[in-house]
């Protein structure tokens, strides 16, 4: 796989970002769910925009698609209020 950086603003641009590297990897979700301990179901519910992921769930994602998920400038400044 091919590592990227992704800057994330809010949560749901993560899980977009998520999800969308779950359907453009084209891989069957049984195939993720096993390498990445995150259940088949959830991760169907998940794509079929049914459920939200725990953050340990978007994490383990994270790891296997290799995606570094890092908050812009702006969110950071807006979380030291």
């Amino acid at each position: 796989m091919i590592a990227a950086l992704v800057t994330i603003d809010t949560m749901k641009t993560i899980t977009e970002v998520i999800r969308k590297a779950i359907v453009d990897s084209g891989l069957p979700l049984q195939q993720i769910a096993d390498r990445t301990g995150v259940e088949r179901a959830s991760l169907s519910r998940f794509v079929r925009g049914e459920r939200s992921l725990r953050l340990d769930m978007a994490d383990r994602l994270a790891t296997y698609f290799e995606l570094e998920l890092k908050p812009t400038r702006n969110a950071r400044q807006r979380h030291r209020g």
